[in-house]
């Protein structure tokens, strides 16, 4: 059978500087018809420049200056620039990373689907609206109808890459090539998103390049792997041999440094250095620098290809026959030291109550009309209650929208409550005087969750880790500094501990946020909190557009940070298995409301309300398994300004009964920590007092 897309020693530069920078660099694959084909790697390996020169869309810097690409035969390098015009959208498309930069928020829906099926089916009229509220219904787009004429603002996160997938699919492709389709989206929404491309897969016989870091996601949609690092392609695979038996020690790694249950006791391996500079000579292995089986071969040597067994290559000397004796020594050592992870250092959670917050509410005015009067309220949290103990860590998870985020601004007083109780270490802190709360701001801190855009690009490193420091005035703070050492008067001194307390050198403090990579930022962000002598961290979504190589960095400094400092932790998260890994305790959060409460083995191991049960089945896992069952959501989540009456997960839930529309549950329990808020299980009979730990009744 003939490949549909066959790429031939692509090479593709980018002029940037002195120095071109060889973006890709000599890659070769081929896809089959009807294929889902993963290119899987870090980010700076050159995965979403591949699929920029297969569409030719390279920026004005970019050139390919050698192979070939063939779509059923046909060179596209060969094609003049108006014929491949003819070719996008046609016969490939694709769906990129961000679909709020990628959509024209001047345009309708209609208008946008409607430009493609002009350009490649001369439709128009009614006609063409007919056409896009079909396709629209088919990528389950509701009320298409009354939506087709809507903004893309006006969407959902998920609902905006639903419209980018109907775009895409409106020339009825041959190949689809998607770029980081799922990044940043809740679980649900991204089960939803990839059931949608297997069925229209299924349907249209389209094969789909998808471009990813998420192994979980790589399992469940792809027939091959290849796996992406420098510039070229280091190893190739089947699915089920690649998770089998990843051969190449960067795959190995990739696999190491994934956070899980099992490996809560100990440090995830992490991939020491970051992807070296593409506009380099490389002479080796490129990867030589950060493996751990590297020897002088692989320094002075690049490595052919070599068979692991029929449809699994490599590029590495540890499987190259003409290595000789070093081949069986080598060989043996990464079979016994694959990554396992190091030891750290023993919880410091206690007994000792740090924060509790009772009842919370914070809800927003909606202003309407010429005298803007106060027409109702987005309740965005609407009566939580939570407690953290010292050094411990309580994980919220949830859907975008669900007001995860708004309950940590709201403990920290960024934003005022409407109602409820938030005392940190006895002190109530919701009406507080305003010098009074300065003074308490030092202990407790944020980490946000994108750190490029909460640090000032105009400062250097030094002085936004200092500005903190000044404000709060803890220059001189007595408390024993974040090295390990006697508190120092000279702020240098000890912005240079920080920054090694984070893994990063001294010397980078000159610098400013834009030189460093998304984990450096992030490591940055932590140590300007930490520069306050904080007791309590507010991380929100700290690693969820990282890489896991980067991913398990950060997890292993907050782990570490936690057990020498006493440290606790409110973690927002999407990523059950970072929940898994780091947290003690985990709260369900759905609409303003904590749903279901409890240990992280209780939780995740029994779950009893729907919505973490749908949530749980919705995670993408790396373990093949045909009889594991997704439990589907409908719909999007309700508008928090008009939540439904009753249990405000009926609409979605597929056990609702008369009784879940008319009265809130109160809350079940099921140990002495387990809670859930559901009609499932027998109710109190005094609903009108809250739970400790759950969300109002």
């Amino acid at each position: 059978m003939n490949p549909l897309l066959q790429i031939d020693n692509l090479e593709t530069v980018l002029h940037t500087g002195a120095t071109p920078v060889r973006a890709v660099d000599g890659l070769t694959l081929q896809i089959m018809q009807g294929e889902t084909f993963a290119l899987l790697g870090e980010s700076g390996c050159g995965k979403s420049m591949t699929a920029l020169s297969v569409m030719r869309l390279l920026p004005e810097v970019g050139e390919i200056v050698a192979g070939s690409i063939r779509i059923g035969g046909e060179d596209l390098l060969l094609l003049p620039e108006a014929a491949m015009r003819n070719v996008r959208g046609k016969r490939i498309s694709m769906i990129f990373q961000e679909p709020m930069l990628s959509l024209n928020p001047v345009m309708t829906v209609a208008e946008q689907i409607g430009e493609v099926l002009q350009r490649h089916f001369n439709l128009r009229g009614a006609a063409q609206q007919q056409r896009v509220l079909e396709i629209l219904n088919q990528v389950g787009i509701p009320d298409a109808e009354r939506r087709m004429a809507e903004y893309p603002f006006q969407f959902s996160g998920g609902m905006k890459q639903r419209v980018m997938i109907a775009m895409a699919l409106a020339g009825e492709p041959e190949l689809l090539i998607a770029d980081e389709p799922t990044t940043a989206l809740d679980v649900t929404i991204q089960a939803q998103v990839l059931d949608l491309m297997r069925d229209l897969q299924q349907r249209s016989g389209m094969a789909i390049l998808l471009i990813t870091h998420d192994l979980g996601v790589v399992a469940e949609m792809a027939q091959k792997v290849a796996v992406m690092y420098a510039g070229e392609i280091v190893e190739t695979a089947t699915r089920a041999e690649f998770f089998h038996s990843p051969a190449h020690p960067y795959s190995r790694k990739l696999f190491a440094s994934l956070p899980g249950k099992n490996k809560r006791d100990q440090g995830l391996a992490v991939i020491s250095g970051s992807v070296p500079p593409l506009s380099r000579e490389f002479v080796g292995c490129r990867f030589a620098d950060r493996c751990d089986h590297a020897w002088d071969l692989c320094r002075t040597t690049a490595p052919g290809w070599s068979a692991v067994v029929v449809g699994h290559q490599v590029r590495c000397h540890l499987f190259d026959q003409t290595a000789g004796s070093m081949l069986h020594s080598s060989a043996g050592k990464t079979a016994e030291t694959a990554p396992q992870g190091i030891p750290a250092a023993p919880s410091a959670v206690t007994n000792s109550e740090l924060l509790r917050v009772v009842d919370l509410k914070v809800h927003f005015p909606i202003h309407k009309g010429l005298m803007k009067r106060v027409a109702g309220y987005v309740k965005a949290v609407d009566g939580v209650s939570l407690t953290i103990p010292q050094g411990g860590t309580l994980a919220l998870v949830g859907e975008s929208g669900c007001g995860k985020t708004t309950v940590g601004k709201g403990i920290l007083q960024l934003i005022p409550p409407t109602a409820g109780s938030v005392r940190y270490d006895g002190l109530e802190l919701v009406g507080l005087e305003r010098k009074q709360l300065r003074e308490k701001r030092a202990e407790f801190q944020i980490i946000f969750q994108d750190p490029y855009s909460s640090l000032n690009p105009r400062m250097r490193i030094i002085d936004i880790i200092e500005e903190g420091m000044n404000a709060l005035n803890v220059r001189n703070n007595d408390r024993a500094d974040h090295a390990g050492q006697q508190s120092s008067s000279l702020q240098g001194q000890k912005v240079d501990a920080l920054l090694q307390r984070v893994g990063l050198p001294p010397e980078t403090k000159w610098r400013y946020p834009h030189e460093f990579s998304g984990g450096q930022r992030q490591r940055i962000a932590i140590a300007r909190a930490l520069a306050v002598n904080p007791r309590l961290l507010i991380c929100d979504e700290p690693t969820s557009a990282l890489d896991v190589s980067v991913q398990a960095q950060i997890l292993n400094l907050l782990k570490e940070l936690q057990a020498s400092l006493g440290l606790a932790y409110l973690f927002i998260t999407h990523n059950i298995s970072v929940v898994e890994y780091l947290a003690d305790e985990v709260a369900v959060m759905y609409l303003g409301r904590i749903v279901e409460w409890g240990s992280v083995d209780e939780v995740l191991g029994n779950p009893k309300h729907p919505y973490t049960q749908a949530l749980l089945s919705a995670v993408p896992v790396i373990e093949l398994n045909p009889k594991r069952e997704v439990i589907r959501l409908h719909g999007d989540l309700p508008s928090p300004a008009n939540p439904p009456a009753g249990c405000h997960f009926h609409p979605r839930c597929p056990h609702a009964m008369p009784v879940c529309r008319e009265t809130y549950p109160g809350s079940s329990n099921f140990s002495s920590i387990h809670t859930a808020h559901c009609h499932l299980y027998p109710q109190p009979q005094n609903t009108s007092t809250l739970q400790p730990q759950g969300a109002e009744t």
